[in-house]
């Protein structure tokens, strides 16, 4: 497994677990080895599948808690776990182009209304900014990976290089997870980083991503991060999940 870099990064603004997670970097600390860790509740006996049942309720609560954290970017480095392009397989879209149309104004009325800090034209130059791309749609099939930019698609074939734990000066975290491409290709990039506020395997829901020749570039992008949903999803379906979470 990679080493990661634990590197500081100074908060522009986290304002949605779903868009706008990144933030601009300071400094670069220590190497660090990250181990994954799982833990694992099977009772095995009848009494302990009772006391189960009986306190579902408390378990699934704290559960819930927990993810919650994690996807604020609250968690240890031992809970970090290395992951596969599976998480990412499927069809996907850029939501810019939804930015662009209107589609996506209801959500920075919701932010604007709620949070505060910032006009709903303040939101929405930010995430225009954050969102901007050219790659509409991007497939992952397997170890293959392909980029669709003005109607042509670009494939290449990557393999896993790890993941860097990216630390920010407000105290909490995220998780980078590298993908490189393992032979040449026409028109795709060396490094792919894929941020989707997980940090075990789990199936994603939406993601950034980052991409380039340079990975620890990347590490350091912060104000541009396109963001994908499942391409089935309209518009409307995805401004509707922004503003739930």
């Amino acid at each position: 497994m990679k080493k990661t870099a634990i590197k500081w990064l100074g908060v522009l603004t986290v304002s949605s677990l779903l868009i706008g997670c990144q933030s601009a970097e300071t400094k670069v600390e220590e190497n660090t080895e990250v181990k994954a860790k799982q833990t694992v509740n099977n009772p095995s006996t009848e009494s302990e599948h009772k006391h189960s049942d009986e306190h579902g309720h408390d378990h699934s609560h704290a559960h819930d808690e927990e993810a919650e954290k994690i996807h604020a970017g609250y968690f240890e480095d031992s809970h970090v776990q290395e992951r596969t392009l599976s998480d990412w397989e499927g069809d996907w879209q850029s939501v810019y182009p939804y930015l662009l149309d209107g589609t996506l104004d209801e959500v920075f009325e919701h932010k604007a209304e709620h949070k505060g800090d910032k006009t709903f034209e303040e939101y929405k130059a930010y995430y225009e900014v954050g969102y901007k791309t050219n790659t509409e749609r991007i497939v992952i099939d397997g170890n293959n990976v392909t980029f669709y930019e003005n109607g042509k698609a670009y494939t290449g074939e990557y393999q896993t290089d790890g993941y860097e734990i990216l630390n920010y000066e407000a105290g909490n975290r995220g998780v980078r997870y590298v993908f490189k491409l393992v032979a040449p290709a026409d028109n795709v990039p060396q490094y792919i980083q894929f941020s989707d506020h997980n940090i075990s395997p789990t199936k994603a829901e939406h993601y950034h991503l980052y991409w380039g020749d340079d990975c620890e570039s990347l590490l350091n992008e912060v104000t541009n991060w396109p963001t994908y949903f499942p391409s089935e999803m309209d518009g409307h379906t995805i401004a509707h999940e922004m503003i739930a979470h």
